[in-house]
């Protein structure tokens, strides 16, 4: 027997939808960690660029709208929640809402395809934390697995990396190295989880079907002061390698580590590491990340399918499919003090 299920949550980051909340919002993300107001200052000045708007929020109502259509086809009759971690709607309030509606038990999506701390395990923290504030009427609420190997995501990243190549001239396609980013952790982070493997497990899943073309997983956004070990090397460091090899004029970026294309994907590519080539001379085209491709949004409702009738656990490589639920120690880590991201909202 299936588990059944009367709701479905999503669960994400959050982000500002305006220069007045974008303080506001900053001291979420950071909330007990000793920052100083000049860091945070700076940080903001990122979202002035944007006019203080992050894109996530506008992103995570698009992916709604689809999977309630996806929902409609298939006949999967339950209400659609969403709930962030740092901004509105926010989490305990949604859940308070499911509670208020009659909701007993429900499975959260969370916007991420990787298993780590801030990727998985805060989020389940997060979720009961929200559950435990709204108290005996909350619903009970289970996270559907990560998907970083599910062909629902590797096969609409595998297009996007296409169209990006294809905008260069055929005859050097298949010479431009592929620039993986995702964003950094700290290393201590990393060596708890299977983050660093499931990313090189999902990149070579994408160029297995792309072709010769060069390849390497880089990271993006680091936030931690640099006496703390992080993920390496970033991606405007490897750019400068690129451009020192001499093998090519061109570059794809393509963020796996993402699934939509929201602040961190906006301000690190698409204008630090964008500026960072022009000034090489480099031609860098970016990827888009799966989005609302129709591709994803099926494979969110198979995930769903999965849990609650007999629909097929989907993956593709050797990388085992991940369990339904985390063991105890799973991605266990203990943050450290941090500065805040360069664009937080991932």
């Amino acid at each position: 027997m299936k588990d059944s299920y009367d709701a479905f949550l999503l669960v994400s980051f959050g982000g500002p939808e305006g220069m007045d909340d974008v303080m506001p919002f900053l001291q979420n993300v950071l909330r007990g960690r000793n920052v100083p107001v000049e860091r945070m200052r700076e940080v903001a000045h990122h979202y002035e660029i944007f006019g203080g708007i992050s894109p996530i929020n506008q992103q995570n109502g698009d992916l709604i709208a689809c999977l309630k259509e996806e929902f409609a086809q298939h006949k999967i009759e339950m209400p659609i929640y969403w709930g962030n971690r740092n901004w509105h709607p926010m989490l305990e309030d949604t859940v308070r809402q499911m509670a208020n509606d009659g909701v007993k038990r429900a499975l959260a999506f969370v916007t991420s395809a990787y298993n780590s701390y801030s990727g998985c395990r805060q989020y389940l923290e997060d979720i009961e934390r929200a559950r435990l504030a709204v108290g005996d009427s909350a619903p009970a609420i289970d996270k559907l697995r990560s998907f970083h190997n599910h062909p629902g995501f590797v096969e609409p990243t595998i297009d996007n990396v296409k169209a990006a190549l294809d905008r260069f001239p055929q005859s050097v396609r298949d010479r431009i190295p592929v620039a993986f980013t995702a964003h950094s952790v700290p290393v201590a982070m990393a060596q708890t989880c299977l983050y660093e493997k499931q990313l090189r497990d999902a990149c070579s899943l994408v160029m297995d079907r792309i072709g010769p073309n060069p390849w390497q997983l880089v990271y993006q956004s680091r936030s931690g002061p640099p006496s703390q070990p992080w993920l390496e090397p970033d991606i405007c460091v490897h750019l400068r390698t690129v451009k020192e090899a001499g093998d090519s004029s061109d570059v794809v970026v393509m963020p796996i580590g993402f699934i939509s294309d929201h602040m961190e994907v906006k301000f690190d590519l698409d204008t630090e590491a964008q500026q960072v080539a022009q000034e090489l001379g480099l031609t860098l085209v970016r990827a888009s990340t799966v989005g609302t491709d129709q591709k994803f949004i099926s494979m969110i409702r198979q995930l769903v399918e999965e849990r609650t009738s007999d629909g097929q656990r989907l993956s593709l490589g050797c990388l085992a499919t991940a369990p339904d639920a985390c063991a105890p120690d799973c991605c266990a880590y203990s943050p450290t003090m941090l500065r805040p991201p360069a664009a937080a909202d991932r």
